[in-house]
C-alpha cells in the first residue's frame, strides 16, 4: 500500500551491515542497539546487494506486514515481503525502511519502505536474490549490552 511522507524530515540511518561469503549464495549479516534496528538494517542490506544505494532517490513511500509465530520466521517473512516489494510491481528499491510496529508478543511488523521504482538506467544491477532461507539464520539478543546482530542467507 502506498502511503504519504515529508521529505523534509527524512534522514537515512548509519549503515550497520555487512556480506559474508557462503557457498553459492551470500549471507547478510546486520546489527544494531535493538531488535528493530537491527531487522531494518538487515532489509537494507539486502536491497544494498540488489543495487548501489546512492543512486536510489526516495521518491515512494508503501508500507508492508509481516506475521509469523516466532522471531525466525518474522525475519524471514519481513525480508520476504521486501523481496516481494522488489520483484512485483511497484518493483520498489529501497534507501531507507522505517518499522512502525514491532510487536514480539505476537511477531507482527509494519513497516514503511521508501524508495523508486527499480530502473536499470538509472540504478546498477548487483545481484538478483531469488529467496530468503532459514538456512543457518541465526538471531543474537543480548539486551543487557544493547547488542543485536542477525546472520540470513539469501538465495542467488
Amino acid at each position: 500500500m502506498e502511503v504519504e511522507f515529508s521529505k523534509e524530515e527524512f534522514f537515512l540511518p548509519e549503515i550497520k551491515y555487512e556480506y559474508l561469503d557462503h557457498t553459492a549464495d551470500v549471507q547478510l549479516h546486520a546489527w544494531g542497539e535493538s531488535l528493530l534496528e537491527t531487522f531494518e538494517q538487515c532489509g537494507m542490506a539486502m536491497f544494498g546487494y540488489m543495487t548501489e544505494l546512492d543512486y536510489v532517490t526516495v521518491t515512494n513511500c508503501y508500507q508492508i506486514e509481516a506475521k509469523a509465530d516466532d522471531v525466525e520466521g518474522l525475519l524471514f517473512h519481513f525480508l520476504d515481503e521486501l523481496l516481494f516489494l522488489f520483484s512485483a510491481e511497484p518493483f520498489l528499491i529501497c534507501k531507507r525502511l522505517e518499522i512502525t510496529k514491532f510487536d514480539m508478543e505476537t511477531f507482527e511488523i509494519e513497516c514503511r519502505c521508501y524508495g523508486e521504482p527499480f530502473d536499470l538506467d538509472k540504478h546498477p544491477q548487483g545481484t538478483e536474490v531469488k529467496a530468503i532461507t532459514y538456512s543457518a539464520m541465526q538471531i543474537v539478543q543480548e539486551p543487557e549490552r544493547n547488542h543485536y546482530e542477525v546472520f540470513v542467507i539469501i538465495d542467488i
